[in-house]
């Protein structure tokens, strides 16, 4: 192959704090990567907080899933974390991009563009099927999950009317899709926008195991 073949990396000028969450399987983590170095930017995801979080407690990612199960401590402690990032990049008038289940709602009004990704159900399995540590990473995301997000912060995680864009990553290749979300953070004009869904803050502090 030539190198006239070769397509150059994509690069995009932008400052945008960008936020993307979705479905484990969904491609949120490549598509942030990717994000990440088309707009040179710094990338912080969730998962790789809470294993920051197991790896201080010396604990393997299924022990720390298992205490997290029976207690409300290690969930908070991600979410004031991920909160703390959003809260410094929100205000730093620079690109970054934060990926996790609740990246949208913990960074809520700070974030310039909020992403949700997804693919239907048996694909997502399809393409965590030959994942290291599957099992576990699986339960890191269900630890995340519909009812705690109602039991800890009243969040629907069925209503994505806080997502600026939401794509289906079953639809594009991996390429087209980060393509498709590097033209929307192009065209993204401040002057256009008339306004993003408020988001309410999220008190991560509260609530103590009950």
């Amino acid at each position: 192959m030539s190198n006239q073949d070769v397509s150059p990396p994509r690069s995009v000028d932008s400052n945008l704090f960008i936020t993307v969450s979705g479905p484990p399987g969904c491609g949120a983590t490549t598509l942030s990567e990717g994000l990440a170095e088309a707009l040179d930017c710094g990338f912080v995801s969730g998962g790789e907080v809470f294993r920051d979080i197991a790896e201080e407690r010396d604990m393997t990612l299924t022990q720390l899933v298992a205490e997290a199960s029976g207690s409300s401590d290690i969930d908070r402690e991600l979410d004031r974390r991920l909160q703390t990032i959003a809260e410094k990049w929100g205000a730093s008038n620079k690109a970054f991009i934060l990926e996790s289940r609740l990246a949208g709602w913990l960074a809520g009004n700070r974030a310039d563009i909020r992403i949700w990704v997804d693919a239907p159900e048996e694909i997502r399995v399809e393409r965590t099927a030959d994942r290291e540590e599957m099992e576990a990473e699986m339960r890191v995301r269900e630890v995340i999950e519909k009812k705690r997000y109602e039991d800890y912060y009243d969040i629907d995680l069925s209503d994505r009317s806080i997502y600026d864009l939401s794509v289906n990553t079953a639809r594009w290749s991996t390429e087209n899709t980060l393509d498709i979300i590097l033209r929307a953070i192009e065209m993204y004009d401040p002057m256009d926008d008339e306004g993003a869904v408020p988001t309410p803050p999220l008190d991560v502090e509260e609530g103590a195991d009950e």
